[in-house]
């Protein structure tokens, strides 16, 4: 069983979301000294004590990480650092998936009030 499993929707097609799969292991390989290799569209990567998949469609992507003993005391920070990627490489196209923001509320006139006494 995995100690890291992410199952992520995204909407980069295949071959962007292959290309942001590489990036991914390129730029945690040079954290971590991960090495991967693709077979399909499935990269496979590992280091001693880490071994993993990272699997990716035209929609989606499945992330599994099985850490060794020594590295397990690592898995929150290696965690993060995986999800901080997927976060940044995953992310929706700009102008894709955004809400659209809301103007705010409309600033009050300035009502003149009449002066008292005097």
């Amino acid at each position: 069983m995995a100690d890291i499993e992410v199952h992520r929707a995204h909407e980069l097609g295949l071959p962007a979301a292959r290309r942001a799969a590489e990036q991914m292991a390129a730029d945690l390989g040079r954290k971590f000294d991960l090495r991967g290799s693709w077979q399909g569209d499935v990269l496979r990567f590992e280091r001693s004590g880490v071994a993993g998949t990272l699997a990716v469609t035209d929609r989606d992507l499945r992330l599994s990480i099985s850490l060794g003993f020594l590295l397990k005391a690592m898995q929150a920070s290696i965690e993060k650092a995986v999800l901080h990627e997927l976060d940044t490489l995953f992310a929706p196209p700009a102008g894709h998936g955004e809400q659209p923001v809301s103007p705010g509320p409309t600033p009050k006139k300035d009502r003149k009030r009449p002066k008292r006494g005097g």
